[in-house]
C-alpha cells in the first residue's frame, strides 16, 4: 500500500460534553481537521463515518447522511460503518481502500459518540448490543463480566495480578493527566487504584474505561495531493481486519484474541514491519487486561510476559515500547464509534512530534489496535512519518 496519507488529524474534548449533541461534537471534530487546518471542505469527495449506537443513545439512525449536512458537506457520498467499538477504525479501512483503489483523491474519516444523555445502566444495555445476544448479553454476561473472566484465565495461565493491571492504571491516569483531551486529568495512586470497589471480579473500577462523548476526524489524500495541503503528512503503510467468533463459548483461549493477531499479522506484512519496528502503539485498552492482552497478541512481549515489561516501566512514554502514550480509553474515554479514529489521531501527533509533554522519544513509525465487543471485530493500522 503506497498512497494513502494523513494529512490533518483532530479530535474533541473527551468526557462529560454537557450541553453538546452528537452532531454539534462531529462539527466540532470535522471543523478542527478541515477548516482549521486550512483545508477546504470544498476538496472533500467523500465521508466515511463510523457510530457504534445512536439509535440507543440518542434515538438518531441513518447517521452519515445526517452528520455530513450538519458539517457542512451536504451531497457528497457519506457511509456510516458499525462494528461496535471498532466503528471508527473499520471506517479509516474503507477510506483507505477507497484511496488505493483510485476512485477518490481526499476524503474524511469522522466518527462520534453521544453517550452520557441517557443513564449509566441504559448505556450498559446499549453498550451489550455488541455481545451476542443470545448466549451472553440476554445471560446477564455484561463487559465488565467478558473482561473479568479474561483477567481470570490470564491470572491462572501466567500468574498476571491484580496489581499488574493496576499498574496500567495508574500509567494511564499518569499519561492523561497531562492530556488537555482526557476525560481523566489527575494521576492516581497504585493504592487508590488497588482499594477500589469491584465492578466484576478481578476487574475493579480503577480497571475500567468511563461512559463518555467525543468525536474525532482525519483527513486522508493521495500521494498526488498530499503535498497542497502539508509537508509533513503521514504514510498509512499497513491495514489489517479480521474476525472472531461473537461469543465467548467458541473460543480455544480466552487470554488472547486472535481476529487481534491475525489483523496484526496482515498489516504487518502489508507495511513490511515487525513489533519491533514499532516505536509507539496505542491499543484498545476498554479494561486494563485489553491493554495486556493486545501487547502481546500484536507481538511486542511473549504471551504471560506484558506484565514483566510493565513492572519494569517498558510500555511508559520514556520506555523502549511505550503504549497509550496520551492514556488510552482508560483515562481519556471511551465513546465507542469514535475510539478508532481518536486512535489514530494520536499516533499522527506522536509521529510529528506534536504530542508536548506526551511525546516519545522515538516517533517513526506507529501502529493502532482497536477492537469491537469481545474482540470479534479487530483493525490495525500501521503509519510511518513522512521523512521516516
Amino acid at each position: 500500500m503506497q498512497n494513502t496519507n494523513i494529512v490533518s488529524a483532530a479530535q474533541t474534548k473527551f468526557g462529560r460534553l454537557k450541553g453538546l449533541t452528537l452532531r454539534e461534537i462531529f462539527g466540532e471534530a470535522v471543523d478542527e481537521a478541515t477548516i482549521e487546518a486550512g483545508i477546504p471542505k470544498e476538496d472533500i469527495q467523500a465521508a466515511f463515518v463510523g457510530t457504534f449506537i445512536p439509535e440507543m443513545l440518542v434515538h438518531q439512525g441513518h447517521t452519515a447522511p445526517l452528520l455530513i449536512d450538519f458539517a457542512g458537506m451536504r451531497g457528497i457520498p457519506a457511509t456510516r460503518h458499525e462494528a461496535a467499538c471498532a466503528s471508527g477504525a473499520t471506517a479509516l479501512r474503507s477510506a483507505i481502500m477507497a484511496i488505493e483503489s483510485g476512485l477518490y483523491d481526499t476524503v474524511l474519516v469522522a466518527a462520534a459518540e453521544k453517550m452520557t444523555s441517557v443513564s449509566t445502566n441504559r448505556a450498559t444495555e446499549a453498550l451489550a448490543a455488541a455481545a451476542d445476544d443470545k448466549f451472553e448479553s440476554s445471560m446477564g454476561l455484561t463487559f465488565p463480566g467478558v473482561f473479568g473472566i479474561a483477567a481470570v484465565s490470564h491470572m491462572e495461565e501466567y500468574g498476571t495480578t491484580e496489581e499488574d493491571m493496576a499498574r496500567i492504571a495508574v500509567k494511564a491516569h499518569k499519561n492523561a493527566s497531562t492530556n488537555p483531551l482526557a476525560q481523566f486529568q489527575k494521576p492516581i495512586s497504585l493504592e487508590k487504584a488497588m482499594d477500589s470497589r469491584y465492578i466484576a471480579w478481578p476487574l475493579k473500577l480503577f480497571d475500567c474505561s468511563p461512559i463518555s462523548d467525543g468525536g474525532a476526524a482525519l483527513v486522508l489524500t493521495s500521494n498526488e495531493k498530499a503535498k497542497e495541503y502539508t509537508d509533513t503528512p503521514v504514510k498509512i503503510t499497513g491495514t489489517g481486519q479480521a474476525s472472531a467468533s461473537m461469543n465467548l463459548c467458541d473460543r480455544a483461549h480466552l487470554t488472547s484474541f486472535d481476529a487481534s493477531i491475525a489483523a496484526g499479522k496482515t498489516a504487518y506484512k502489508m507495511a513490511d514491519l515487525g513489533p519491533e519496528d514499532i516505536d509507539v502503539a496505542v491499543v484498545h485498552d476498554c479494561f486494563t487486561i485489553a491493554e495486556i492482552i493486545a501487547s502481546e497478541d500484536l507481538g511486542f512481549f511473549e504471551p504471560g510476559h506484558a506484565v514483566d515489561a510493565i513492572r519494569n516501566g517498558e510500555t511508559e512514554i520514556d520506555g523502549s515500547k511505550p503504549i497509550n502514550p496520551m492514556g488510552g480509553l482508560k483515562a481519556v474515554g471511551h465513546p465507542v464509534g469514535a475510539t478508532g479514529v481518536k486512535q489514530i489521531v494520536v499516533i499522527y501527533k506522536e509521529l510529528l512530534g506534536e504530542a508536548g509533554k506526551n511525546q516519545v522519544p522515538n516517533h517513526d513509525i506507529g501502529i493502532a489496535h482497536n477492537f469491537g465487543g469481545t474482540g470479534a471485530s479487530s483493525v490495525v493500522t500501521i503509519m510511518r512519518r513522512y521523512d521516516a
